[in-house]
């Protein structure tokens, strides 16, 4: 729950400085992959939270989810 009501906090109309800076945060960190306590999780986390901010980023952010999405079931159909 506390994971659910800090993003809910964050994506508030109001927050967007806070918004912002956590989202180059978490792109930054994604850059950092090799440290132990940063990892690639961090980069589509913060394009996602920063693409409330910057509309031209929601449609390729969307293409790419939805792509993965689709590579994720058919490789997943294989497996079984």
């Amino acid at each position: 729950m506390r994971v659910q009501s800090g993003v809910a906090a964050l994506r508030h109309p109001a927050r967007k400085p806070l918004r912002l800076t956590a989202a180059c945060g978490l792109i930054l960190g994604g850059f950092l992959a090799i440290l132990p306590i940063f990892g690639l999780w961090m980069l589509p986390l913060g394009l996602a939270l920063m693409s409330d901010d910057v509309p031209r980023l929601k449609p390729p952010l969307e293409r790419t989810a939805r792509w993965t999405e689709r590579q994720w079931r058919r490789l997943r159909g294989r497996e079984a």
